[in-house]
């Protein structure tokens, strides 16, 4: 799903609010929705998890190797668990 699919059916106070949660303002959503700006890699990472995957970080920035960070991500992760019961 785009996010400009996702926002559409927002009325201004729902946008306000949606944008307030993603750390940004409804004009910024609006730009970056309509393809006038692009999304840095934190506001991906928060439309992301504020919309619950349901506009991902991949849609919103293809340019970034996601899969990457995500593997990453969970290697550390599963590294750390590993060292602390050891």
């Amino acid at each position: 799903m785009t996010l400009l699919d996702f926002i559409k059916g927002m009325d201004a106070a729902q946008l306000g609010e949606f944008a307030a949660d993603c750390g940004t303002s409804a004009g910024q959503l609006k730009q970056v929705a309509y393809g006038n700006r692009r999304a840095n890699a934190g506001l991906a990472i928060a439309i992301d998890r504020q919309t619950k995957g349901k506009v991902t970080c991949e849609v919103l920035r293809p340019d970034i190797d996601w899969q990457y960070l995500r593997v990453a991500a969970h290697t550390s992760a599963t590294v750390n668990v590993t060292a602390r019961a050891a």
